[in-house]
C-alpha cells in the first residue's frame, strides 16, 4: 500500500514536495521519486510485498535488442516505463512467472515491477489480466504518455486536476494524487463546489467522479486516463454489468457450491503478503465467511480484531460475544478491546483523516478498529462489499416489497402516503422498524427509482430542498433533477427492482461511501485494508445469482446463509443484520452537544450561508428532545462544518 502523486507537463518542485508530505501516513516506510523533463512521479511506500526490494517508482529493465522475441521492440531500452502503485496485485506471482518465461528480467519480487513488464508485453490490454486493488500511474517515456489507472470497483482512490491543456513538451498540465488534501496542497486556489455540498447533505457523501472541489475529479472505477501531447482521453477498460445468462433457481445447490469455491479462491488470493496480516471480525456473516475461508486455506495463526464500548449503556452497539464465538470456532488469535472514546476529540480526528466531507458514521468504528489492529499487523481484511453483492440491506428487500405494493391501486397508495403514513410514529433506536414502515408508506405512491433514491437520502422530508439558502437553491434544484442515479438504476439490465437497486449500490454507494471511508480510515493508521467481497471475480459470480435467489424467502442474504449453513455456527447464520454501529444518537445529545451548539449556532450557520439556520436549529431541537432520531442529518451538518473549518485553518 502506498500513496502516489505527480505532475505532467509542468515542473513545480515545491508543490510536488507538498503533495509528498501530505501522503506520509499512507507510506511511512519509504519515499521515492522519478523526475525527467515534463514528468514528476512520486510514491510513499508502506512495505507489504518484498519489503527490501520494492522501492518505488520502479522501472523496466535494460533489455538488449532481440532478447524478447515478439516483445523485443517494446522492451529493448533501459528505463522506458516507470510505475508508481497504490494497492496490491494479488496475481502478480503468476504474471511474473509468465513474463520471466517470455524473457523479461526483474530486479525485485514486488508486484509494482510486474506492472512495468506487463505493459511492455501487452500494452493496455494487460489491464484485463490484473486481479487486485490498485490505483497506479505509468509513464511510457517513448510514447510521452502517462496512464492513470484505477481498479474495477474503485477500492483504491486516485484524484487529478487539469491545470492547462498544454504545457512543457506539448503535454497537458495535470496533477494527481491518492488523496484530496495532497492534491489541494498543490492547488491552493481550489474552490469548494457548491453543488457538491448539496449532494453531500443529501447522500452523506459526494458522488463521483466529481469531488467537493471545482476542477478536481476522480479517475473512475475501471477507468484508464491517458495523458499525452494528443490531449487527455478517458476510457473504461471494465464496467460492472450482469451477465446475459444467470443461474436458474433450480440450480441453486450448484450455485451455492460454486460460491464457496469462488469465495475460498478469493480469500486465498487476498492473503498474499510478506508482513503480518489479520481480519476485522464482527459477529456478522461477511467477516465470518472470510474467517472460515482463511482457516480453510491456512493452518497457520490467524489474527482477528474486534472492538466494543466500555460504557454499559453502549454495550448494545457491539458484537463482541458473536465475534468471540467465531474466533473460538476457527482457532483465531483474537484481540478485542472495549473502548471509551472521547467523542469530542474523536470526531474531529476522523473528519481530518477523511480529508473530505463524508458523514457515514461507520467511519468512526473503522477508524478505531484500524488503530487497534495496526499495533499487531500491517494488513487487515474486511467484509466490506458483501451487502452490495448478496442483498444485505433492508432497502433491498424493500424494493422487492415495493414492486408488489405497486400493484395496488394508485389512489389507495396515495391515501396511505398522505393520510396513514403521517400517523405512524417516528422510529427510535438502532433498528428503526417504525421509521422504515413510515418511509415505505410515505414513498409507496412514487415510481420505484424515486422510492429507492428517497430511501438513500437523508434530508428530512419536512424540509427537503427548502433546507438550503437562496444562494444554494439553484444547485439544490439541479441535484433534485439530476438523472445520474435514476439513469443508472433504469439502465441495469434486469426487470427485478432489487437487482437494479443492488446494481446502483455497486456503482455509487460502494465506491463513493464504503470503500472511500475504508481506505482513508485504515490509511490514517498506515494499515492496508483488503476487501475480498470486492474482488471482481467474486462480483462476476454474484451477478449470475438473480435477486429472487439472493433474497429467497424474503430474507437478507438468503443465498449466502444457505451456502454457508455447514460452515458457520447457526447462531451467526440466524442473526439479523447488525452493521458497524456506534452510539451516535446519544453522543449528539450528550457528549457532542456542546460542540453541536457551538459550531452549528444560528449565527455560524447564517455566516456559512449553505443551509438555513432555521433548518439547523429545527434538526438540533428535534433530535435533542428525543422526538426524532435525526442523528444522520445532524451529524452531516457537524462533519461539514468541522471540515470547512479545518480547510480554512481555523
Amino acid at each position: 500500500m502506498c500513496g502516489i502523486c505527480g505532475m505532467i507537463g509542468m515542473a513545480d518542485p515545491a508543490a510536488f514536495d507538498r503533495m509528498m508530505q501530505r501522503l506520509v501516513h499512507r507510506g511511512p516506510d519509504d519515499e521515492g521519486r522519478h523526475v525527467e523533463p515534463g514528468l514528476w512521479l512520486g510514491a510513499r511506500r508502506l512495505r507489504v510485498i518484498d519489503p527490501e526490494g520494492g522501492h518505488q517508482p520502479i522501472s523496466n529493465e535494460a533489455c538488449p535488442f532481440g532478447q524478447l522475441g515478439a516483445s523485443a521492440e517494446r522492451g529493448r531500452r533501459t528505463g522506458t516505463v516507470h510505475v508508481a502503485l497504490n494497492g496490491e496485485i494479488y496475481n502478480y506471482r503468476e504474471l511474473r512467472r509468465e513474463l520471466l518465461a517470455n524473457g523479461h528480467r526483474f530486479s525485485s519480487h514486488c508486484d509494482t515491477e510486474v506492472l512495468a513488464h506487463l505493459y511492455e508485453e501487452h500494452g493496455e490490454a494487460g489491464l484485463s489480466r490484473l486481479r487486485g486493488m490498485f490505483a497506479f500511474a505509468l509513464w511510457d517515456h517513448r510514447a510521452r504518455m502517462l496512464l492513470l489507472v484505477r481498479d474495477r470497483l474503485g477500492i483504491k482512490p486516485l484524484y487529478y486536476a487539469v491545470r492547462a491543456s498544454s504545457g512543457s513538451d506539448g503535454l497537458p498540465q495535470v496533477l494527481f494524487a491518492s488523496e484530496l488534501p495532497a492534491l489541494v496542497a498543490a492547488c491552493p486556489t481550489a474552490q469548494v463546489r457548491a453543488a457538491a455540498l448539496v449532494d453531500y447533505l443529501a447522500f452523506l457523501y459526494v458522488s463521483g467522479p466529481e469531488t467537493v472541489y471545482e476542477g478536481i475529479r476522480q479517475v473512475q472505477p475501471g477507468e484508464v486516463l491517458r495523458i499525452s501531447p494528443a490531449g487527455i482521453e478517458a476510457e473504461r477498460y471494465w464496467c460492472v454489468s450482469p451477465p446475459a445468462r444467470t443461474v436458474p433457481a433450480t440450480a441453486r445447490l450448484e450455485a451455492e457450491a460454486r460460491f464457496l469455491e469462488v469465495l475460498r479462491d478469493t480469500v486465498q488470493a487476498h492473503l498474499v503478503s510478506d508482513v503480518p496480516l489479520g481480519l476485522f471480525l464482527s459477529g456478522g456473516l461477511d467477516s465470518g465467511a472470510i474467517l472460515a475461508m482463511m482457516r480453510a486455506v491456512t493452518s497457520g495463526p490467524i489474527r482477528t480484531f474486534s472492538i466494543g464500548y466500555a460504557a454499559s449503556r453502549d454495550r448494545s452497539y457491539d458484537e463482541l460475544d458473536a465475534a468471540r464465538l467465531m474466533a473460538s470456532r476457527f482457532g483465531a488469535q483474537h484481540t478485542e478491546e472495549r473502548l471509551a472514546p472521547d467523542a469530542a476529540k474523536l470526531v474531529p480526528a476522523v473528519v481530518a483523516a477523511m480529508g473530505e466531507p463524508l458523514a457515514d458514521s461507520s467511519a468512526i468504528p473503522t477508524y478505531l478498529i484500524s488503530g487497534v489492529a495496526r499495533r499487531s499487523v500491517t494488513v487487515a481484511l474486511s467484509g466490506i462489499g458483501g451487502d452490495e453483492l448478496f442483498g444485505g440491506y433492508p432497502r433491498h428487500l424493500g424494493m422487492r416489497a415495493a414492486s408488489v405494493y405497486a400493484r395496488l391501486p394508485g389512489a389507495l397508495r396515495e391515501f396511505l402516503a398522505t393520510t396513514v403514513a403521517p400517523l405512524v410514529p417516528e422510529g427510535q433506536g438502532g433498528r428503526d422498524y417504525l421509521g422504515r414502515l413510515k418511509r415505505f408508506l410515505r414513498d409507496g405512491h412514487r415510481p420505484l427509482p424515486d422510492q429507492y433514491l428517497a430511501w438513500m437520502t437523508f434530508l428530512p422530508p419536512e424540509w427537503g430542498l427548502s433546507a438550503f439558502t437562496e444562494a444554494h437553491l439553484e444547485q439544490a434544484a439541479v441535484m433534485s433533477m439530476d438523472q445520474a442515479h435514476r439513469t443508472a438504476y433504469l439502465a441495469w439490465p434486469s426487470a427485478e427492482p432489487a437487482d437494479r437497486a443492488m446494481g446502483l449500490d455497486l456503482q455509487t454507494y460502494l465506491p463513493d461511501d464504503l470503500l472511500r471511508l475504508g481506505d482513508r480510515m485504515s490509511m490514517a493508521h498506515s494499515l492496508e485494508l483488503r476487501v475480498p467481497f470486492c474482488d471482481h471475480r467474486l462480483l462476476e459470480f454474484a451477478l449470475t445469482v438473480p435477486a429472487e435467489v439472493r433474497l429467497a424467502g424474503w430474507r437478507l442474504k438468503a443465498f449466502m446463509r444457505r451456502a454457508l449453513r455447514d460452515t458457520l455456527p447457526e447462531r451467526i447464520l440466524s442473526r439479523a443484520k447488525f452493521g458497524f454501529r456506534i452510539p451516535l444518537a446519544r453522543w449528539l445529545r450528550e457528549d457532542l452537544r456542546e460542540m453541536v451548539q457551538d459550531l452549528l449556532s444560528h449565527a455560524a450557520m447564517r455566516r456559512r450561508g449553505i443551509v438555513k439556520p432555521e433548518y439547523v436549529q429545527w434538526v438540533i431541537a428535534e433530535h435533542a428532545s428525543g422526538r426524532r432520531n435525526l442523528a444522520d442529518p445532524l451529524y452531516a451538518l457537524l462533519v461539514l462544518e468541522l471540515w470547512l473549518r479545518q480547510v480554512e485553518g481555523k
